[in-house]
């Protein structure tokens, strides 16, 4: 900027450029598809993604190219040795989630782990007290937090205005695991761990009630089944699972789908059917909370707006960060009207992660401490299922 002659510069304080925090060096575990969420929302939060390890040193190099990285790590021991790397994400098959993670820790590395943080809860309380050892941070994404429309719902609960909870209820529905030439490493309890259904998507279920409605359940009552007696030995990625022709088949022992009743501590009932076999149902979180003075229903396919219920009248209420609470307006990016969805939802949860590396404490930040709670509830879900008994959760 140049002054006129005979005039002196002005700077108003509120333009001066400020220091930044460095930008967070990351290294990605994993080149599936949710690696590739990672990856985008790592770049879209500011990160610097260095380089990517894959199942095999020709994938990594594979992957490097197709990510334009600069890495292809041949091996984890690599990746924790790379003195320049800030931030781990861990997006390998569940049953690599600890040790990678809790060495990434030991070795000076902040972590983003995918969920279920681990195939117990004996791991995810070891990865957990790691964690708290080390001092570093370590997250979980429990992205459906970070929409828009459920900081609102979660407002008005604090503000009150659904009275005390009547009854909570709901289901998360997909069908990519619908027909029996499909699947993928999660079937395989060895990979995935003994809960499939549940620990995959049911566990995003119960966190956003626990989390939005303010509840802890107690005690658990579930009933699985699983629908397709056998699946081919190997499959593709997730959501296009076709296995190759002539694959051999094998029995299928983790779950399609199941029913899930349980009570609060304050002795509210909840509900929820969780299916991985719903022909049509892509992605459907849905969830409906009770409360004696009104209802409330999210959705996660249709993530821009409310359906609010009181005896006399519905209503819908639309994101608009022009009259939306203040959180939820932090999460607007776009004006109303300009649709939002799950990758942003992602974007902003490894932005508030990086903001935690920075010594920020964002709110509703999911960290192992949720991991550990979703073990827990894994845990219980399935003894109950085996038992058919009612079974308490831990914590």
């Amino acid at each position: 900027m140049t002054a006129p002659i005979g005039h002196t510069l002005r700077i108003d304080s509120t333009h001066v450029r400020r220091p930044r925090a460095p930008r967070p060096r990351v290294a990605v575990l994993g080149a599936g598809m949710i690696a590739g969420v990672h990856l985008r929302s790592a770049r879209a939060a500011g990160a610097e993604v260095v380089g990517v390890l894959a199942s095999s040193p020709e994938r990594s190099r594979a992957a490097a190219r197709n990510w334009q990285v600069e890495v292809a790590y041949p091996d984890v021991d690599a990746v924790l040795g790379d003195p320049g790397i800030d931030v781990v994400h861990v997006c390998t098959p569940n049953h690599l989630h600890v040790s990678q993670a809790r060495d990434a820790l030991l070795a000076g590395k902040h972590v983003i782990c995918e969920k279920p943080l681990a195939t117990s809860a004996a791991e995810a309380r070891l990865l957990a007290d790691t964690a708290a050892t080390s001092g570093l941070v370590a997250t979980v994404p429990f992205v459906y937090r970070y929409h828009p429309m459920v900081r609102e719902l979660r407002a008005r609960v604090s503000a009150g205005d659904f009275g005390p909870w009547q009854l909570l209820h709901g289901s998360y529905l997909q069908d990519w695991l619908l027909t029996p030439e499909h699947t993928n490493w999660r079937v395989d309890p060895a990979l995935g761990g003994a809960s499939r259904a549940f620990a995959d998507i049911g566990s995003h279920w119960f966190d956003l009630v626990e989390w939005v409605a303010g509840v802890r359940l107690a005690e658990v009552l579930a009933e699985a089944t699983t629908t397709v007696a056998e699946r081919p030995d190997s499959g593709g990625p997730s959501f296009s699972g076709r296995a190759p022709a002539g694959s051999a088949r094998v029995p299928v022992t983790t779950e399609d789908a199941l029913g899930v009743l349980g009570r609060t501590t304050d002795g509210v009932l909840v509900s929820a059917t969780v299916s991985q076999v719903s022909a049509g149902r892509k992605n459907r979180l849905w969830l409906e909370l009770d409360g004696a003075d009104g209802s409330a229903v999210f959705d996660q396919e249709l993530p821009e707006s409310l359906w609010l219920g009181h005896q006399n009248r519905t209503e819908t209420v639309v994101r608009d960060p022009a009259s939306n609470s203040a959180d939820a307006a932090r999460l607007s990016i776009v004006p109303a009207g300009h649709a939002q969805g799950y990758l942003e939802c992602f974007e902003h949860f490894v932005k508030d992660s990086y903001a935690a590396v920075h010594g920020e404490a964002p709110d509703g930040l999911p960290t192992v401490l949720d991991g550990v709670r979703s073990a827990h509830l894994v845990d219980a879900v399935m003894t109950s299922a085996d038992r058919r008994a009612w079974t308490t959760v831990p914590g």
